[in-house]
C-alpha cells in the first residue's frame, strides 16, 4: 500500500489473525474488519467499532426484525451504534459480506453471555 493510501485511511488494520467481528474489551463493542472499505471523502475505513445499542438506540425497529438481520432494521440502528459513524447511504453500498459482519456484530448483543459462549466452544 502506498504511503499517501496509508494516510488516507481511518480505521488502524487489525491483527492479522483477527475476525471479522470480534471481542474488543468488555464485551460492550465489537471491531469488524470489512471485506470492502468505505470511501469517504478521501478516505478509506477498513474498520467499525459496533457498540451494544442501549434502549434509545432501538427505536422506531423490531428486536426480531433487527436479530433476523433486517437491512432496513439495520439501516436504522448502525449509524446510531458505530464508530465512525456510518450513514444510512453508506450502509445501502456495503458489500453484503461486510453487511452480514455488522449485522451479527449487532444480532451478538441480544445474546445472554451463557449463549455466547456456547458459539464459542461449539
Amino acid at each position: 500500500m502506498k504511503a499517501q493510501d496509508q494516510a488516507n485511511d481511518l480505521a488502524i488494520a487489525p491483527h492479522e489473525n483477527a475476525t471479522a467481528a470480534q471481542d474488543v474489551d468488555d464485551g460492550s463493542t465489537q471491531l469488524v474488519t470489512l471485506e470492502s472499505p468505505i470511501k469517504r471523502g478521501g478516505q478509506n475505513i477498513h474498520s467499525i467499532t459496533v457498540r451494544k445499542p442501549k434502549a434509545g438506540a432501538l427505536r422506531g425497529t423490531s428486536l426480531i426484525n433487527l436479530v433476523q438481520l433486517d437491512v432496513v432494521s439495520l439501516q436504522t440502528v448502525l449509524p446510531r451504534v458505530t464508530d465512525p459513524m456510518i450513514s444510512a447511504p453508506e450502509i445501502a453500498n456495503l458489500e453484503p459480506a461486510d453487511l452480514l459482519a455488522l449485522g451479527a456484530a449487532v444480532a451478538s448483543f441480544f445474546m445472554t453471555k451463557a449463549e455466547r459462549g456456547a458459539l464459542q466452544t461449539a
